[in-house]
């Protein structure tokens, strides 16, 4: 695609705002729909003139800035933001992550009725888990991060039966995670934990092997049920940057 794709959205996304959608008040006749440019301008706080540059395709490269200002101004949603944010080539800044799941995901978490899920962040917390998966982790005390089960909980050894392969697939996931949010101090504060505690985590973060969730086969040893084989599935919660549900199903017969 070419032409002026930013100058375009801005100019739609001003017109489909009001001044009452604002909290402006209306004066004199307006002769186009929507706000006009000064508004806008007024409303992020930058200059009328560059403003008008952007919509017109003579000034291409805003400041994160003035596109997070422009956003605002825009009420732009943040899928909308992050989109304003790609046509002018600047990656959007990662949404904050939370540590809540939202009322809507808890309930389709406990509509796995047959299936164990549970929710995880970008460090393998695990925020939020349904009665079966309760019930899978109960060797472990607590259930609370997939890392400090793997490689600091006695039982992770006897529970995962390829223990090696799950721990360097858990060591990889946490390195994909620093180089996304670096700074994270929670990322760092587990980090620092599992390197002093575990040598066989600190040799495999030493790799700087890099692996994200998405699929795979765990063969499991339950105190209970005995030995499992189990694949999942992993999906991103768009509504909250860095949460993923895991879903896990008996594998199939081979």
């Amino acid at each position: 695609m070419t032409g002026n794709l930013l100058g375009e959205f801005l100019r739609a996304r001003r017109a489909a705002l009001g001044p009452q959608d604002v909290g402006m008040v209306s004066h004199g006749v307006r002769r186009v729909a929507g706000l006009r440019r000064e508004e806008v301008a007024d409303l992020a706080g930058v200059n009328a003139d560059y403003y008008a540059r952007l919509e017109q395709g003579r000034e291409r490269h805003p400041s994160p800035h003035v596109l997070d200002a422009l956003g605002r101004a825009l009420r732009l949603a943040p899928d909308t933001h992050a989109h304003l944010h790609r046509l002018a080539g600047t990656p959007p800044a990662d949404r904050p992550a939370t540590a809540r799941i939202s009322p809507d995901l808890r309930r389709l978490l406990d509509g796995f009725s047959d299936a164990p899920a549970f929710v995880i962040n970008a460090t393998l917390d695990v925020l939020a888990a349904n009665p079966r998966a309760e019930a899978l982790h109960s060797p472990f005390a607590p259930a609370d991060n997939l890392a400090r089960m793997v490689f600091l909980d006695p039982a992770g050894r006897h529970f995962y039966t390829d223990w090696t392969s799950t721990a360097r697939a858990t060591a990889a996931h946490l390195r994909q995670t620093s180089g996304i949010t670096p700074d994270d101090p929670r990322l760092r504060s587990l980090v620092r934990t599992l390197t002093a505690h575990s040598p066989g985590f600190a040799r495999l973060w030493a790799t700087h092997d890099v692996l994200g969730k998405t699929q795979d086969t765990k063969h499991l040893h339950h105190p209970s049920a005995g030995p499992l084989t189990v694949t999942y599935q992993s999906f991103d919660v768009r509504a909250a940057p860095g949460q993923q549900l895991i879903v896990y199903q008996p594998a199939p017969a081979r």
